[in-house]
C-alpha cells in the first residue's frame, strides 16, 4: 500500500521567502521567530529565550472528514492488525495457538483454586469469573496498548501521512482478534462442564462487545495523544486499569455480595456509573446463565448471583454505555486533532 509522504510530515519547517511570509505566500507564525528575530523585535537576549513559543499546528479538519478519513483507511487498519499480531509471534512454533493455550492454564489454575483451595460455594465459579474476564481483557489490553502507540512508532509517525488514530484503533483491533480466540477457550469449558448459556440472552452479547469496543476506542485514540505530551500516562493507566478491574463485579459477585450494602445507602447508581460494570454483568448474564444457584458448601442457601432482571434491563444500560461511547469516541477524535499537530516536534 502506497502511502503520500508530504513534508510537513516529517517535521521540518516550512520554507520561507526571507520575510513575514512563508514559502507559499501565507503570514509566518510568529511562533517559528527565532530568539534573533525576536530580540530585533524588541526582546532582549534573555526574554527571548525565555518567551521562545511552541509552534502548534492545529489541522483545520473537521469531524466528519476524519471519520471518513479513518473509514477510508480502513485497508490500512487491517494491515496494521495483522502486522501487530505477527510480530508478536514472530519466530514462534505455536504462534497464534499461545493465545488459546494462556486462558486455557488461567482457567485451570482458576478452577483448582476456588473448587479445592478457596471453595466459595459458587457454583461452576470459573465460568462466572471468565464471562467477565472475557471482555475486561479486550478492554485492558486494547486501552493499554494504545495508550503508548503513537510513542512507540515515531519513525512512521513523523515521516508518513496519514490518519494517526489508525494506530491506536488497529491496538483495539488486534485485541479483539485475541478476544475471539479466547471465547473458543470458553466455548470448550463450556461444553466440558455441560454449562449451557442462556440463548434467550444472548443477543446481549454482540450489544455489550460494541459497547466496550467504542468506548475502548475513545479511551485509546484519546490516552495515545496525550501519552505524547505526558509519557507518565502510559504508566498510570496501568495502575488505574489495575483499580478498574476491582471495581467491576469480575471476581466476585455483584448480587449477593455488593447489590444489598449499596442499596441501603441508595448508591447503587453511583456503582453503575463504572460503564465496564453493566457490560461484565451482560456477559455474565449470557455465559454464566445462573441467576439463583444453590451453594455447594454448607448451608447450601439459594443465593441470587446476578440481576433477576428481564433482557430490557441489561440491554437498556448497555445502549447507556454504548451512547457515552460513541460521545467519548467523537470528543477523542477532536482532542487528537488538537494534539497531533505537534507529534513530529514532540517525538
Amino acid at each position: 500500500m502506497a502511502l503520500d509522504v508530504p513534508a510537513s510530515a516529517s517535521g521540518a519547517n516550512s520554507p520561507t521567502d526571507g520575510g513575514g511570509h512563508d514559502g507559499f505566500g501565507l503570514p509566518r507564525p510568529v511562533a517559528d521567530d527565532s530568539p534573533m528575530a525576536a530580540q530585533a523585535a524588541g526582546f532582549s537576549a534573555r526574554e527571548a529565550r525565555g518567551h521562545k513559543a511552541t509552534r502548534v499546528v492545529s489541522p483545520k479538519i473537521s469531524l466528519w472528514q476524519r471519520l471518513r478519513e479513518i473509514w477510508l483507511s480502513r485497508e490500512l487498519l487491517v494491515y496494521l492488525v495483522r502486522t501487530e499480531i505477527k510480530v508478536k509471534y514472530k519466530n514462534s512454533v505455536l504462534g497464534l495457538v499461545w493465545s488459546m493455550i494462556a486462558p486455557a492454564m488461567t482457567l485451570a489454575i482458576y478452577f483448582i483454586v476456588f473448587q479445592f483451595i478457596a471453595k466459595n460455594g459458587i457454583p461452576h465459579f470459573v465460568i462466572f469469573l471468565f464471562a467477565g474476564l472475557l471482555l475486561w481483557n479486550l478492554f485492558q489490553v486494547g486501552v493499554q496498548t494504545a495508550t503508548g502507540v503513537v510513542v512507540n512508532n515515531a519513525g512512521i509517525v513523523k515521516k508518513v501521512s496519514f490518519p494517526r488514530e489508525i494506530l491506536a484503533l488497529a491496538s483495539i483491533g488486534s485485541a479483539l482478534v485475541f478476544f475471539f480466540f479466547q471465547a473458543i477457550v470458553m466455548a470448550i469449558f463450556l461444553i466440558v462442564f455441560r454449562a449451557p448459556p442462556d440463548w434467550s440472552y444472548f443477543p446481549l452479547l454482540p450489544l455489550a462487545l460494541l459497547a466496550a469496543l467504542v468506548l475502548g476506542s475513545g479511551l485509546a485514540i484519546f490516552l495515545s495523544a496525550i501519552n505524547v505530551y505526558l509519557r507518565d500516562t502510559q504508566h498510570l493507566i496501568e495502575v488505574v486499569m489495575t483499580a478498574w478491574f476491582w471495581a467491576c463485579p469480575i471476581v466476585y459477585s455483584f448480587q449477593s455480595q455488593v447489590a444489598l450494602r449499596l442499596s441501603q445507602h441508595g448508591l447503587t447508581w453511583l456503582y453503575f456509573m463504572n460503564p465496564m460494570t453493566p457490560l461484565v454483568l451482560s456477559f455474565q448474564r449470557v455465559l454464566y446463565a445462573q441467576v439463583i444457584v444453590r451453594q455447594t458448601v454448607p448451608p447450601h442457601r439459594l443465593v441470587a448471583e446476578l440481576p433477576p432482571h428481564g433482557i430490557g434491563w441489561y440491554a437498556g444500560l448497555d445502549l447507556g454505555v454504548l451512547a457515552a461511547g460513541v460521545v467519548l469516541f467523537l470528543l477523542a477524535l477532536v482532542v487528537f486533532g488538537r494534539l497531533e499537530g505537534n507529534f513530529a516536534e514532540e517525538l
